[in-house]
């Protein structure tokens, strides 16, 4: 039985190289798409996969990855992140400009593109990974936020506008996940990101990961729309539990 392909998009680190990791093990040929190529490569050799350089934010790039991909049945829209924690009267323009390209026009190329074919393929499933963010506001997040609403509407109108057709539409919605996305937040300053989980235990990348090979697995009329998972000291975006330190 041939092996169904699996594209994963951010694949070198945190979430997608863990995704990468289920997904192969379930059974899926993976291709992972990034920017950091020799990390990636390293993982394609791991799972058996094939590793192409991708950076979402540019179109040539995302034409060039999609021509290295001849079939597709799975497709993880997981690149991403945030730029940045300055309240809207003191936004940096260049952080909301990388992050609407990444988070939003980055999802839109990648599953534009692929829709053809996983169209063709029978059964396919887009999985998107946005966050609680996209779906509440807190201070200093309005760049982040806004561009995480922005790619839900995004996943949530193709769930709609492809209704009837062989493809599957899964918003997959993580609380905080422990990964680099704090430190490339702020830049490489791990002592601040380190201060984002100070008294919570997170979630992990594989955590997530294994909710996404869930997904993915079940039987092709089960169409499961939106998964939100959180550690249980997080309530929403802005509300935790924290211990003392």
């Amino acid at each position: 039985m041939t092996k169904r392909t699996a594209v994963i998009t951010g694949a070198s680190a945190g979430i997608g190289e863990a995704t990468a990791r289920v997904l192969a093990e379930a059974g899926f040929h993976v291709v992972l798409g990034a920017r950091r190529l020799e990390r990636l490569e390293a993982l394609a050799r791991e799972l058996s996969g094939t590793a192409l350089p991708l950076d979402v934010a540019d179109p040539a790039s995302v034409a060039a990855f999609v021509r290295g991909v001849p079939e597709c049945h799975v497709l993880v829209n997981n690149a991403g992140g945030a730029r940045g924690l300055a309240r809207v009267e003191d936004a940096d323009e260049e952080h909301w400009r990388w992050m609407w390209e990444t988070n939003v026009l980055g999802t839109l190329r990648v599953t534009r593109a692929l829709l053809p074919v996983l169209r063709e393929s029978g059964d396919g499933h887009v999985l998107t990974v946005t966050s609680v963010a996209g779906h509440g506001v807190y201070d200093g997040g309005a760049g982040y936020t806004a561009a995480k609403h922005a790619q839900a509407a995004l996943h949530q109108t193709l769930r709609s506008e492809h209704l009837g057709e062989p493809i599957r539409f899964t918003e997959i919605v993580p609380g905080m996940v422990r990964t680099d996305f704090s430190v490339n937040r702020f830049e490489g300053d791990e002592e601040r990101a380190a201060k984002v989980y100070r008294g919570i235990t997170p979630l992990t990348a594989h955590d997530v990961a294994e909710v996404i090979g869930f997904a993915a697995t079940r039987p092709s009329h089960v169409n499961l729309d939106r998964i939100v998972l959180q550690p249980r000291a997080q309530y929403s975006g802005s509300r935790f539990f924290r211990t003392e330190d």
